[in-house]
């Protein structure tokens, strides 16, 4: 039975740099919901020594190798041959892949095909084909004499997640037994990771299921793994999630991959209301996640990017006296934009954001990191200020995210958050 893998990245792209090594981050996590153990990860260029003695490594550790990158059509291509050498069999040309290539390039005007690219339909003897739909090189997966297994794919995002998807997962689960894993994710904000972990204490048993977190700035995640009988582990999955999002509460905006923009989304479409934007230092972020969403030409009417005050007076109708006495970051400001925004684009509800982002511009009385929000309604107008910290890109972000969360919180009938959660601890 599978239950300890190794991932292999190899490419002197992520040796030097160039690239981060993003593959191996998603492998592992779809390993950990299949119940496979990663216990290590190796990232190697491209030569030969140093490819022989990474397989070397991860096969003493593993009863799985995946290796993702190497099975290009180039010289500094070295994967299969190191394959090869360590199974101790030699190379056979899979014909149907070399067909593909053909018919690939032909279809593009590319006849005769470079015969360089043959060198992809090169594999191991006795190794199985792991097809690839989107890209020239075919994967592959063998058996060493001792039984272990490795699982050879390319190394582009693109090809290789599908195939990882459709094929290598369904033959891991199998290899495995009657056994299944599951797992919900919440994605949660407005808490963070020590105060989630104390939230949900005791909500799962050891013996129910699994709980881990992830902090994904400016989020959190929440993720809960069970195993058992396909029949059992989803009953299992449903009870303590269910238990898990009840205990989340306000805290939990979705589940899986959903982005606070979608979630966002989502709650104006239940209300049926549209929505604008005012911003000053995020520079028209909050409408650019808005935006991201497909869909949103449904409730989202347009912003305006007020950075200079006179862009605030103009366009939004704050009052210079607001300017001259509070000062382009205040709350009293923040609300002017929003009642402005709501007011000048006809939407149901405005957004408003004015801060001091850095990494100069504050003041010991408005120090980097201030900045302010506001929100108008037909319920009418509200304020908060909240003092961020980081860099210049994370004020920006995590103002684009209390922003959000502003709206969905809104329109859902929840209070706004505490004006201290968001301070370096």
């Amino acid at each position: 039975m599978i239950t300890r893998a190794a991932l292999l990245s190899t490419g002197d792209e992520l040796t030097t740099g160039r690239i981060a090594d993003t593959n191996a981050q998603w492998l592992a996590d779809k390993l950990f919901e299949c119940g496979v153990e990663v216990v290590c990860t190796l990232v190697v260029g491209d030569f030969p020594e140093r490819l022989a003695w990474a397989w070397r490594q991860a096969l003493a550790q593993a009863d799985l190798v995946i290796s993702t990158g190497g099975i290009g059509p180039t010289a500094d291509d070295l994967t299969t041959e190191t394959v090869a050498g360590v199974l101790g069999v030699g190379l056979v040309m899979h014909e149907p892949s070399a067909d593909r290539m053909r018919r690939f390039f032909a279809s593009r005007g590319v006849d005769p095909m470079p015969e360089n690219n043959l060198k992809q339909a090169m594999i191991p003897a006795g190794a199985v084909v792991v097809d690839n739909a989107l890209g020239t090189a075919p994967g592959y997966r063998a058996a060493t004499p001792d039984g272990r297994h490795l699982v050879v794919l390319p190394g582009v995002p693109r090809e290789m997640k599908p195939m990882v998807e459709e094929q290598v997962l369904p033959w891991i689960r199998a290899q495995r037994g009657g056994e299944v894993y599951l797992a919900r994710t919440f994605q949660t904000f407005g808490i963070s990771e020590s105060g989630l972990d104390q939230l949900v204490a005791g909500v799962v048993a050891d013996d129910e299921g699994r709980v881990s977190f992830r902090a994904s700035f400016p989020e959190v995640s929440l993720r809960v793994v069970v195993h058992g009988a396909p029949d059992v582990a989803a009953a299992r999955l449903a009870a303590v999630g269910d238990r898990l999002r009840e205990r989340l509460g306000e805290y939990c905006y979705g589940e899986d991959a959903l982005t606070m923009e979608q979630a966002v989304g989502d709650a104006l479409t239940a209300r049926a209301w549209s929505v604008a934007v005012a911003e000053s230092c995020t520079g028209g972020l909050v409408g650019h996640r808005l935006t991201n969403v497909p869909g949103s030409s449904a409730y989202f009417v347009g912003g305006v990017q007020a950075y200079a005050d006179a862009t605030k007076e103009r366009l939004l109708g704050v009052p210079s006296d607001v300017l001259a006495r509070h000062g382009a970051v205040s709350e009293e400001t923040a609300r002017a934009m929003a009642e402005g925004a709501r007011r000048a684009l006809g939407a149901d509800v405005a957004v408003s954001i004015t801060g001091i982002a850095g990494p100069d511009g504050g003041t010991p009385e408005k120090p980097v990191g201030l900045v302010c929000f506001g929100l108008a309604s037909s319920a009418g107008t509200v304020s908060a200020t909240h003092r961020l910290w980081g860099t210049r890109d994370w004020v920006k972000l995590l103002a684009s995210q209390i922003a959000l969360d502003l709206l969905r919180r809104h329109a859902l009938g929840l209070p706004a958050h505490d004006a201290t959660l968001f301070r370096r601890r």
